[in-house]
């Protein structure tokens, strides 16, 4: 049985995809996967058990990337999934920057005790008018799932649309308008557009993309919109161009004090995401994405490790391996197969920056022998075993404290995990119960069952 933990409440409709084979746990101790939204995990100890983390939102900042890939755990997100909500507030913010609306808003609500307001807002609505979208220029920054969606809806819209992604994907575009201009230098777009929208992750080359040289390009009278990650703008730059009539508005989902009452400035607080809709789908998403892995040990929008879909293991089994990208992996790999007298019947290999996953399927299941001598390799990081009944026997490196451990095995006719736990556990020890086991599947209509538990347990 799988365990995973949410470290924020998660939407139901996802939750609900977990089958009789999950299990959630009120701690992220002993937990096979977790499921994050705000939650800062910087600083977090994770748990040797863990495999996966899945951000239920497409950013990933409250993440550490690095320690979670050094430690074999895939994290994931969910791009697309909330892009819907995100594009509408974009258009929104649109509208509000070219027509004073708020501003019009707080003066009826301000004058309210009037009693001829009705002829005082006829005299006075001409401080708040403003000009219209249609006709009008837009620059995208990034197209991928809510780029895409913006561009096509400012069409629609009746603007003339430019799009800037140097790493566009086919399937994006083919999602396209043929309408939208598809523009090579992102200088282009500040000289010609007369609104700019960013949508490109938070990366070290994309940190301050917008500075002081950005804005200096730019039409005088732009408004900028900002609903992708704060510090990819500089906000001092932009408080400057303000002043200075450069720039006519700055539109961000990101509050603190310094843009805060700025004049110039259209604040919301973080609403991107914050639909019903949005929250329901990205869950969805999440929870899919954690299941294939477990399951499967396929990979599908990870941010620390490639995506690699060997889609069900049709052999006696499957092994997944997160590793260092580095040479002589593979041949490391299939040397140990070859020693076992085990034939690879499907292999794949994918590398991402320092790191690399490795799947193959076996014609038998993996001995003994070959968790060893897996273990043994330098540069693995973790390892799964699966069989396409998706029984799992998970190993990692130095799992558990060498010092103050035992382990002991029952069979799973003896009780439950917990049970076993309850009866084996010691006065001053800490318990920590881990399924290696393996299934049988006695029918069609059966579903897996366990064989045994094995338990650990050590002092703390």
């Amino acid at each position: 049985m799988f365990q995973y933990h949410c470290l924020n409440p998660i939407a139901g409709v996802g939750l609900v995809n977990f089958n009789e084979n999950y299990q959630q746990s009120e701690s992220l101790e002993g937990a096979d996967a977790v499921l994050v939204r705000s939650a800062a995990m910087h600083g977090m100890e994770l748990p040797k058990s863990l495999l996966a983390v899945a951000r239920a939102g497409a950013g990933v900042n409250n993440i550490p990337l690095a320690d979670c890939a050094e430690q074999g755990i895939v994290v994931f997100n969910t791009p697309g999934a909330n892009a819907n909500g995100v594009k509408e507030l974009v258009l929104a913010g649109m509208l509000l920057a070219s027509r004073d609306i708020a501003g019009g808003i707080e003066w009826v609500k301000s004058d309210k005790e009037d009693g001829d307001i009705a002829k005082t807002a006829e005299k006075q609505k001409k401080k708040f008018a403003g000009c219209e979208i249609s006709g009008k220029k837009l620059g995208i920054i990034g197209l991928g799932a809510i780029g895409q969606l913006v561009a096509n809806a400012a069409t629609h819209l009746g603007m003339e649309v430019y799009g800037y992604d140097p790493y566009i994907s086919v399937d994006a575009a083919w999602n396209l308008s043929r309408d939208i201009h598809h523009i090579q230098n992102v200088e282009d777009i500040y000289r010609t557009c007369d609104y700019i929208t960013i949508h490109v992750p938070l990366m070290d080359s994309t940190k301050g993309m917008i500075n002081k040289a950005a804005i200096d390009e730019m039409k005088d009278g732009v408004v900028l919109l900002n609903y992708a990650r704060d510090l990819l703008v500089d906000e001092d730059a932009v408080l400057e161009a303000l002043k200075a009539g450069k720039m006519k508005k700055y539109v961000t989902d990101f509050a603190n004090p310094k843009v805060v009452g700025a004049e110039g400035t259209i604040v919301t607080p973080h609403l991107g995401a914050s639909t019903k809709e949005s929250e329901d789908n990205c869950a969805v998403m999440a929870v899919k994405e954690i299941r294939d892995f477990l399951e499967n040990g396929n990979i599908k929008n990870s941010v620390n490790f490639p995506n690699c879909d060997m889609g069900v293991c049709t052999g006696a089994g499957r092994v997944t391996i997160c590793h260092k990208n580095i040479p002589g992996m593979l041949g490391a790999f299939t040397t140990v197969m070859g020693n076992a007298g085990v034939n690879i019947s499907d292999m794949t290999n994918k590398g991402k920056g320092d790191y690399a996953y490795t799947m193959m399927d076996l014609e038998s299941e993996a001995t003994e022998e070959i968790v060893k001598a897996l273990e043994a390799v330098d540069g693995v990081l973790r390892f799964v075993l699966l069989n396409k009944e998706t029984a799992i026997r998970k190993k990692q490196k130095r799992r558990y404290p060498e010092n103050g451990c035992r382990l002991f095995r029952c069979h799973a006719s003896e009780g439950s995990r917990k049970q076993q736990v309850k009866k084996h556990k010691k006065e001053n020890c800490r318990i920590r119960a881990v399924l290696f086991g393996r299934s049988l599947i006695e029918s069609a209509a059966a579903f897996s069952q366990v064989i045994y538990w094995s338990v650990v347990a050590f002092s703390t």
